[in-house]
């Protein structure tokens, strides 16, 4: 029995809307075929999540094509049919003979496929920075014709302004978030495990919100507690929660790929004065970097608007303030932090990301996912922006 079409979160004009934009910088580039292989470019393209991107796989997308050819292992192949709007001969899966080979692997049916089509002397665009050395050289040594082009960003550029569509779905990502911060607020506790409440926060983004359950996990919940709270990226420990624990608390929650991130602080008990001044001082500064988003603005902008903000306190924040923000969680394009000049518009969607991380033993977090309106800014991260006294 074949496996059916499942429902898709996105109509299929809006997929080939995507395509459209993609194929008008590929003929700006001189390129016939985009071999497209960044795991979360392939999700904006075709609407497919599922977890497979740990071995060769690629998007082929052709200016003399409507739909794209989806390249990937065989065994992955019906969940490819299954989530994406494209028609299932536009889904090729290649043996299992090429998964562990020291010689071959799925790169060589992707370009085969190109020497099929007839286009293998032509512009190719590979997203080179998500390739090995070994795969780039692939290309280069058996399409010695093609006029290989460094595409990288070209798709991730594109899914900087996102679609009224995407907002929606950005929308119930974010009130995902907002229920797993609750939660959490619910169960911290002194004596219970840090495991325990973790197993509460991934429930949370399981379940979803307003009937719209989440639908996968980025990225790794950051739960640190203290002593650990100068530290962003680590996970939870084995301890328990006591008096006077400060924890600082990172997640997001996630719909079709679609990400919102949130970051707060809570306290077991009063918080210090240094952290009280701390909060207060990134509240401010939260404030005006918010204020300052508005379409014609940049990212320096907002940035500078922070920094200048908590500077007046006398502290100062060493990382950036943020980042683009949708699929798969990072965008790799535009940062919030001075210097970048990348203009606002509207429908980018950014994490303002204002964990600081003071000394090895002291930090603080808060964060909001926003976006840029067509007047100013729209927050969708609606969890209480304080400071959480347990």
């Amino acid at each position: 029995m074949a496996i059916s079409k499942g429902p898709q979160a996105f109509p299929r004009t809006e997929f080939l809307r995507r395509l459209a934009a993609a194929k008008s910088e590929m003929k700006r580039r001189e390129i016939d075929a985009l071999i497209v292989s960044d795991t979360y470019n392939i999700t904006y393209l075709t609407g497919y999540t599922a977890n497979s991107g740990y071995v060769p796989q690629a998007l082929v997308v052709s200016l003399h094509e409507e739909e794209p050819t989806f390249i990937l292992r065989r065994q992955d192949a019906p969940a490819a049919i299954h989530q994406t709007f494209m028609d299932r001969d536009r889904i090729t899966g290649y043996p299992e003979a090429l998964i562990g080979n020291p010689t071959m692997d799925g790169y060589d049916t992707v370009i085969d496929f190109i020497s099929e089509i007839g286009l293998a002397n032509r512009g190719i665009g590979l997203e080179l920075r998500g390739l090995s050395a070994k795969a780039a050289e692939k290309f280069g040594t058996r399409l010695p014709k093609a006029k290989i082009v460094d595409c990288t960003n070209v798709v991730t550029w594109i899914r900087i302004v996102k679609s009224d569509l995407e907002i929606s779905v950005m929308r119930e990502a974010a009130a995902i978030s907002d229920a797993a911060i609750m939660r959490a607020a619910e169960v911290i506790r002194p004596g219970v495990r840090e495991a325990d409440v973790i197993a509460e926060i991934m429930g949370a983004l399981a379940r979803g919100a307003n009937g719209k359950p989440g639908t996968t996990r980025f990225p790794n919940v950051s739960l640190c507690s203290s002593p650990r709270t100068g530290t962003p990226h680590i996970s939870w420990s084995e301890d328990v929660f006591r008096d006077g624990s400060q924890i600082n608390l990172e997640l997001g929650g996630v719909r079709h790929g679609y990400c919102a991130g949130i970051m707060r602080t809570f306290s077991i008990g009063a918080p210090s004065e240094r952290l009280r001044r701390v909060h207060e001082a990134e509240m401010e500064g939260l404030e005006a970097a918010l204020d300052a988003v508005r379409p014609g603005s940049t990212c320096s902008d907002v940035a500078n608007a922070f920094n200048r903000t908590i500077e007046k306190h006398g502290l100062k924040k060493d990382s950036r303030c943020g980042y683009a923000h949708g699929i798969g969680w990072l965008e790799p394009t535009a940062s919030l932090q001075d210097g970048d000049m990348t203009e606002l518009k509207p429908n980018m969607t950014f994490h303002l990301m204002l964990g600081n991380w003071i000394d090895e033993d002291f930090g603080y977090v808060i964060s909001e996912t926003f976006r840029v309106a067509e007047s100013g800014v729209e927050v969708l991260t609606k969890a209480p922006r304080k400071l959480f006294e347990l």
